[in-house]
């Protein structure tokens, strides 16, 4: 296995945990997504932006955990057959899930969840899946995501500029995409 396969996983464990600070806090994420929810919806009550909101949050779980999934996936499958890798990436990205939950113990504005780690691991495992029936989609999908977070990233790193606010762990994660990216791009083009 060559090392530049392993770099986008652990570069996205690295993305995760920086979300798992203060700055990924749903107090936080609520500072942006809910008024852009009530000028989605302006007619929606509180309530409901809030609920959306955390219906948000625990779907940016499932997708942050496939993509880490499809990369560990993507990463053991040069090297061994599909159901050890599917076994192996499984693995690495619950016991992730678990000491990402352990850490936001550590964490005053966050709280650990099982029902984090369960979505968490769902996400892995459907990637995962996916992956053994087909590989080059999975790749497709991985990679859209990865381009998706990283200019969603830089869109609120410069609106966060514009209106004066700190962007805290949000510079590590838009990095840690675009890093995963660039990482990724020779391998997508084989």
């Amino acid at each position: 296995m060559r090392r530049s396969d392993w770099i986008p996983p652990i570069v996205w464990m690295a993305g995760i945990l920086a979300l798992s600070t203060d700055s990924g806090s749903s107090q936080h994420t609520g500072g942006f997504v809910l008024p852009a929810l009530r000028f989605i919806w302006p007619s929606a009550t509180l309530p409901l932006l809030e609920t959306v909101h955390a219906l948000i949050r625990k779907l940016a779980h499932l997708a942050e955990y496939a993509v880490l999934g499809s990369l560990w996936y993507r990463a053991f499958a040069r090297r061994w057959p599909p159901k050890v890798a599917t076994t192996l990436a499984l693995g690495l990205s619950i016991v992730w899930a678990f000491g990402d939950e352990a850490f936001q113990t550590l964490i005053p504005s966050r709280t650990a969840s099982l029902l984090d780690v369960g979505i968490d691991g769902a996400g892995a495992l459907i990637a995962c899946v996916a992956a053994m029936d087909r590989p080059r989609l999975v790749d497709i999908v991985t990679s859209a995501l990865l381009w998706t977070a990283a200019a969603i990233g830089t869109a609120a790193l410069v609106l966060n500029a514009v209106i004066g606010d700190g962007s805290g762990a949000l510079w590590v994660t838009t990095s840690a995409a675009a890093l995963a990216v660039v990482a990724r791009w020779p391998a997508l083009r084989s």
